[in-house]
């Protein structure tokens, strides 16, 4: 006969809607506890990254390529769409198309002549393009006006709601998250996902299977470059000023560590690895002077623990079944490719 735990498990995949359903309906009903404004806005800020790593970690976790330039991306996104609502009056759902439009256009630009490049030397041209962007940004004051950014960017307004309190930008930002993980679970699973993952694990077998694996790498980083953009384009707006001190290398860096840390190539270690480094160095302001030392220790801890992230190499799917089939109730060893 089947353990408990198996007879659980069995039940789980049987109401797999049902928990996915109850665990929506928790999310939803987040905005209506009453929460404070400090912790709803942490709550945004942190779905802004979790679109961010969810974005990076198709270019370098499924795919395999290091990128640090993600931040331009993200800036070419919210300065796009924060000069079309500032000069032209758009409403938001254009700015924000056209935001990761121009971000994935930029990506096609800097993908084609560089990913031939492997390793560290594409790291250091994603490096060098993050430095020119915030550059440009800095020093071209007819359009950005520079360090002095760019006030005044209106709040978003959807169907003829305007969206203003946290609540609204809570459940818009939710929404962005879906639409995200809905587009890169669908890329993952399908004949796409498949070369890139391809590519990931060995690129010479990979191109000797016949796969093109520069096509799939421009397609990845382009696919990477338009979501960071949208997301850029929400940041603009719920912040309403940017200047480019936001979309530093320092930010690049940030977001590769929230994908190292959730875990590279997992979807819900993107998801975790955002709200844990966006929260924590929140939770440590009450030892102002030494919270980013405390912060660095716990990323430092977390490398040489485990160095595949949260949830890296973990297929739930695999664990859970090897548990329902497991007819003494003990655990079987999992394997890293579990």
């Amino acid at each position: 006969m089947k353990s408990t735990l198996g007879k659980i498990v069995e039940r789980i995949f049987k109401y797999k809607k049902v928990f996915v359903i109850l665990f929506m309906l928790l999310v939803v009903s987040v905005p209506m506890l009453n929460l404070s404004s400090y912790i709803m806005r942490i709550l945004i800020l942190g779905g802004i990254y979790m679109v961010l790593t969810l974005s990076l970690n198709l270019l370098t976790g499924f795919t395999g390529q290091v990128s640090l330039g993600h931040a331009a991306f993200y800036g070419i996104g919210a300065y796009t769409s924060a000069l079309l609502s500032l000069k032209f009056g758009y409403s938001f759902l254009i700015t924000a198309t056209c935001g990761g439009i121009m971000a994935a256009i930029f990506g096609i630009l800097l993908g084609s002549p560089t990913l031939k490049l492997q390793g560290s030397y594409l790291s250091i041209v994603t490096l060098g393009f993050c430095e020119i962007a915030r550059i440009i940004e800095l020093n071209w004051m007819s359009l950005t006006r520079g360090p002095l950014g760019l006030p005044g960017i209106p709040t978003p307004k959807i169907f003829g709601f305007t969206i203003e309190k946290d609540r609204g930008y809570y459940y818009l930002v939710v929404v962005l998250i879906l639409i995200t993980i809905f587009a890169i679970k669908n890329i993952i699973n399908s004949r796409t996902g498949r070369a890139m993952i391809a590519i990931r694990e060995d690129d010479i077998a990979a191109e000797a299977m016949g796969i093109n694996i520069f096509k799939y790498k421009l397609l990845a980083f382009t696919i990477s470059a338009f979501f960071a953009g949208l997301a850029g384009s929400f940041y603009a707006h719920y912040v309403t000023f940017i200047d480019p001190q936001s979309f530093t290398f320092d930010e690049s860096i940030q977001i590769l560590s929230m994908v190292i840390l959730g875990g590279m190539g997992s979807i819900p270690g993107s998801i975790i690895g955002a709200l844990v480094l966006v929260s924590i160095p929140e939770m440590l302001r009450s030892v102002q002077e030494y919270r980013m030392v405390i912060y660095g220790i716990v990323l430092v801890f977390m490398m040489l623990v485990r160095p595949q992230g949260l949830f890296g190499n973990v297929n739930f799917s695999k664990i859970l079944k090897r548990l329902a089939s497991n007819k003494d109730g003990k655990t079987e060893e999992v394997g890293k490719n579990a």
